[in-house]
């Protein structure tokens, strides 16, 4: 294992002095922590270094922490994954889809089928971020604006507020046609809270977190840690770092949207903590959260040549999608040293997990920054911890 001390050590610090303000990296095999680094700053302005303490905004990373978590349910035998949607979240009964016809003219009709369960955990649920790129995203743009406003206030907005909203705008596709990026996993997060009963963010604690002992992860920053929280940092085009403080109204005490698909604060070794219970088979100090099996299920690719045409994220190449995680199924294409089945995700500021139940083996790298430069640093690291296993 010293090789990867070897390589890793100097990259991160490459990293550092190329790209964020600092970072921070673990790397667990067959249950051993074989590499913990943390390089640079987590505030440059008062000069604060990170540490083991330091808390981050891992965005996506929520992700496969909620795919989980559904999933434990799904292991008691509350659904089925092929389940309509509608049959737990009655909003989304009947959904129309935006169409276009020869003169680019827009209308709706009635979706080909129902939004499947599992179609919220393969991102083929029709539905997408706010944006520009269709009509779907051009009025969820809207929503969310005045969803916003609400917030403001005083409203609540939580998982079934945001889940309603997206019901009433017409999908951007049929279900289960086209792979696309979206508000799925806040969707998920709603779908949890209808089946366990308890609000999400309870659920995740109640189930994952304090069987962990993840003290660390939560939708909401608490007073007495704020100080311990990352600083954000924009990157310009020369590298130049400025502070970033406007995108943290969700995760103040009084905020109320639990987000599924990136809500979550973690710290390194929280986190490292539940992806290596996820390599090791779903079980970790003795706590069992997750079945081996059900792993499997997560890890195995769920597209289809008809409709991954979408999944073309240019650094993800050799990769297939499983039930919320990008998944490993071409290491020629690819380029990676990786085993077939590594799975994980990445955040929006640059956080990555990397999984490897096959060689036991886990990897968290954190970081703050936007743009995040992830196609460089990911890739690179994911070699690295594999030259050196």
């Amino acid at each position: 294992m010293n090789s990867i001390h070897k390589k890793l050590k100097p990259m991160l610090k490459d990293f550092v002095e190329k790209g964020p303000a600092g970072c921070a990296c673990s790397v667990t095999h067959q249950g051993k922590t074989v590499f913990e680094d943390y390089v640079g700053m987590a505030d440059i302005e008062s000069q604060k270094p990170i540490t083991e303490d330091t808390i981050y905004r891992i965005y996506s990373m929520t992700k496969v922490v909620t795919c989980t978590a559904a999933l434990m349910l799904y292991e008691r035998g509350h659904y089925l994954l092929n389940d309509p949607l509608e049959d737990y979240l009655p909003e989304f009964i009947n959904p129309q889809v935006y169409r276009e016809n020869d003169k680019g003219e827009l209308y709706t009709t009635p979706a080909a089928r129902s939004i499947t369960v599992k179609d919220l955990f393969t991102m083929t649920s029709g539905l997408t971020y706010p944006g520009d790129a269709n009509e779907t995203e051009r009025q969820l743009t809207k929503a969310m604006h005045v969803l916003e406003q609400q917030e403001n206030l005083g409203e609540i907005v939580n998982a079934r507020t945001i889940s309603k909203k997206l019901a009433s705008i017409p999908l951007a596709f049929d279900p289960g046609t086209r792979w696309h990026y979206s508000f799925s996993h806040d969707v998920l997060g709603a779908f949890i809270e209808v089946v366990s009963g308890k609000t999400f963010g309870q659920f995740l604690k109640d189930e994952i977190f304090d069987p962990l002992t993840m003290n660390d992860t939560f939708f909401r920053i608490p007073d007495d840690k704020k100080a311990r929280l990352c600083s954000l940092y924009n990157r310009d085009e020369n590298g130049n770092l400025s502070k970033n403080i406007e995108m943290d109204a969700h995760i103040q005490p009084d905020a109320t949207f639990e987000s599924g698909g990136g809500g979550l604060l973690s710290t390194l070794s929280d986190y490292s903590r539940f992806a290596h219970m996820l390599a090791n088979g779903g079980e970790l100090d003795g706590e069992r959260i997750i079945g081996q099996k059900t792993i499997n299920l997560m890890a195995t690719n769920q597209l289809t040549t008809e409709n991954s045409s979408n999944y073309n994220w240019n650094y993800l190449k050799g990769y297939g999608y499983g039930l919320g995680v990008r998944v490993m199924v071409d290491p020629a294409l690819g380029g990676s040293n990786s085993s077939i089945g590594e799975f994980g995700w990445s955040g929006l500021l640059g956080t990555w997990v990397l999984i490897d139940p096959k060689e036991k083996l886990s990897a968290v790298y954190m970081q703050q920054m936007m743009p995040n430069l992830e196609a460089y640093h990911q890739p690179r690291l994911r070699s690295v911890i594999y030259g050196g296993i």
